[in-house]
């Protein structure tokens, strides 16, 4: 690809960014799916540092360069539409974390002196933190020191992504999300990649809880699945399947789900902050490595996690960063498909102020060849 643009003026970069797109548009969905992951638009996709002020973190990315990169994908031969989130419904496993979700299903009713009729329904419990979800950069703040849990949490200590304060963020206990909401985050339109953890780490099994996916893990499943050579992109989504998803039954029966699972390791998380990926999401609850026992206090927190922040992958993302994640990812379908690159769309709920947003990003791809 990179000989198409051998013959632009070198002293015109304005010029060569703008032959460069239309080299890329207009090729690109003639090529193989093996050739079209080779391509590169990083010069037309923003990179860090953002400006003083920001509130959309790595989802500065998203635009025309990572629409032209997503794009040959929706018309690659043999594609279709994988659904990456889980059914919500009353009897899903729930998050400890958030307030439980229940929805209520009202009576059929009408309206006098008409032929209608309709239906309704209304949900209590935190939406935003449940099911497949969306964590907003507000959503997680850092204290300098760690709470000795005596007293009243400290909340006016806490500082956020971006160097923002807790009276600039959240003012007062009832305030909802004035900066950093779920509402600042963009449409996310952008080239997706799966990396199947399963099979390369987990040998086939799914992995165990506490286990960890490390950088060199990312470079090695990369290589694997044939995508050493494009790697990961400025703007990319990615999609790590573990296999924990195993867990999720609905109706929960069992409630294993929720209590631990596997996850990103330190090292990882800050490799995939150097590639400047929008978002990350693999199928369990946490992102986070979390050891059976652990949320009881009756274990510790996975080997290399720093002290104080059990949730290292949360503060590294969420506070600095500015890394999005997507909780409960359904990847399963996705990995069985060998679907390793696809087009995703995510779009949270525009909820004014609020931390999280229930979601159903979709992808459309083909399996890899």
């Amino acid at each position: 690809m990179k000989n198409l643009f051998v013959f632009a003026p070198k002293k015109n970069s304005r010029f060569v960014l703008f032959i460069s797109a239309l080299a890329i548009f207009f090729t690109m969905p003639t090529l193989t799916p093996t050739l079209k992951a080779h391509a590169d638009e990083t010069p037309l996709v923003p990179t860090p540092p953002w400006g003083p002020g920001d509130e959309k973190g790595m989802a500065n990315t998203q635009g025309p360069g990572t629409w032209a990169r997503c794009a040959p994908y929706l018309t690659t031969p043999g594609a279709k539409t994988y659904e990456l989130s889980h059914l919500r419904s009353n009897t899903m496993p729930a998050s400890p974390f958030g307030a439980p979700l229940e929805y209520s299903f009202r009576p059929t009713a009408g309206l006098p002196g008409t032929r209608h009729a309709f239906n309704g329904e209304s949900s209590t419990g935190e939406t935003g933190a449940q099911g497949t979800q969306m964590d907003a950069l507000g959503h997680f703040a850092y204290l300098d020191t760690p709470w000795s849990g005596t007293g009243d949490f400290p909340s006016d200590d806490a500082s956020y992504y971006g160097g923002y304060a807790q009276a600039q963020v959240k003012p007062t206990a009832d305030s909802p999300l004035l900066k950093l909401g779920i509402d600042k985050v963009p449409p996310i339109i952008t080239s997706a990649v799966l990396l199947d953890a399963r099979t390369s780490v987990g040998k086939g099994e799914p992995l165990k809880p506490g286990q960890t996916i490390t950088a060199a893990d990312i470079e090695s499943m990369l290589a694997l699945q044939g995508l050493g050579r494009r790697g990961l992109l400025p703007g990319d989504a990615l999609f790590i399947y573990t296999g924990w998803e195993n867990h999720w039954d609905d109706p929960d029966a069992d409630k294993i789900y929720y209590t631990m699972g596997p996850g990103l390791s330190t090292d990882a998380v800050k490799y995939i902050q150097h590639k400047a990926i929008v978002l990350i999401s693999l199928d369990n609850p946490f992102t986070d490595p979390v050891n059976q026992g652990q949320l009881a206090g009756q274990a510790g927190p996975a080997t290399g996690t720093p002290d104080g922040l059990p949730f290292v992958n949360h503060h590294q993302n969420l506070t600095q960063s500015g890394i999005h994640q997507i909780q409960n990812g359904h990847l399963e379908e996705l990995a069985r498909d060998k679907v390793w690159l696809s087009c995703v769309m995510v779009l949270p709920l525009r909820i004014k102020g609020a931390s999280g947003s229930p979601i159903r990003p979709v992808a459309i791809g083909a399996p890899f060849e």
